[in-house]
């Protein structure tokens, strides 16, 4: 069980870099009045302003920051994905695209606006939606593509 975990949260980790890079150039995209803050760094604001330490930190703090948050998140969602990837029949990628969408619904309906960190998806423009959904379409097809070569090659 251990080393499906850590497969995951590496997958996850590793899956996070082209998700991020996704969720940008989709940004850039989308019209002017919809382009602010992506969730992480808005998630980020949140959680340093209840911490005390928003008003502390310059720009470059607050990037690096929310970088080590959503790489966190994606570190620790891809260790749930481990714990059950395995018994999945589907194959690896749509798996892990499945799992995608699961962690977009309960992060964006759920848990994130239950704790006070981020409006909920039913709030957001659609077209903002759409990027988040995709962006963890992404996030999963590559999550369950790593997570499948990485338990190859570790063998039985």
């Amino acid at each position: 069980m251990f080393d499906a975990m850590l497969s995951g949260a590496i997958a996850g980790f590793l899956a996070t870099a082209p998700m991020t890079a996704a969720m940008e150039a989709m940004r850039r995209l989308l019209p002017a009045r919809e382009q602010y803050p992506l969730p992480p760094s808005t998630i980020t604001a949140e959680l340093t302003e209840e911490a005390g330490l928003r008003q502390h930190m310059n720009q470059e703090e607050h990037i690096v920051l929310t970088l080590l948050n959503h790489f966190g998140y994606g570190a620790g969602t891809g260790a749930l994905y481990g714990l059950f990837a395995g018994k999945l029949s589907l194959p690896p990628v749509v798996s892990g695209i499945v799992y995608g969408f699961v962690v977009w619904s309960v992060s964006y309906l759920g848990l994130l606006p239950a704790l006070g960190l981020f409006r909920p998806a039913t709030d957001q423009p659609a077209r903002r939606n759409a990027l988040m959904i995709v962006a963890h379409l992404i996030w999963g097809a590559i999550l369950g593509a790593m997570f499948e070569r990485r338990r190859h090659r570790a063998g039985p």
